[in-house]
């Protein structure tokens, strides 16, 4: 038996509970952008099941490997907020970050 006008079957209201319900996960990692060979990267806050240039939550950073040595620009605060609500970091970030520690600030002289 067909559903009445402008109602929504059971089952597709089960799936909506479901999409609605769902706890995303986020993970830190590349999106790449640029020209053909010349690859340009941002480091995105995203969920895990999204395409890798899908629409992403935050931008926390760059990295371009093709100016000599890599430029790689960081939001140390931003990443530090996304992990400490979860998120991952994928292995390649990971190993920016490691590589590019957050500069220590000087306490100001008093």
């Amino acid at each position: 038996m067909l559903a009445p006008a402008g109602t929504i079957p059971k089952d597709c209201n089960r799936a909506l509970d479901f999409e609605r319900n769902r706890i995303a996960v986020v993970m830190i990692r590349l999106a790449r952008f640029g020209a053909r060979k010349q690859p340009y990267y941002r480091i995105v806050a995203i969920e895990k099941d999204r395409a890798r240039n899908g629409r992403s939550i935050e931008v926390v950073g760059t990295y371009n490997p093709r100016t000599s040595p890599a430029s790689v620009e960081l939001k140390y605060e931003r990443i530090a907020y996304w992990q400490s609500v979860g998120a991952q970091l994928s292995p390649i970030v990971a190993k920016l970050v490691v590589k590019n520690p957050a500069p220590v600030s000087e306490p100001a002289a008093a």
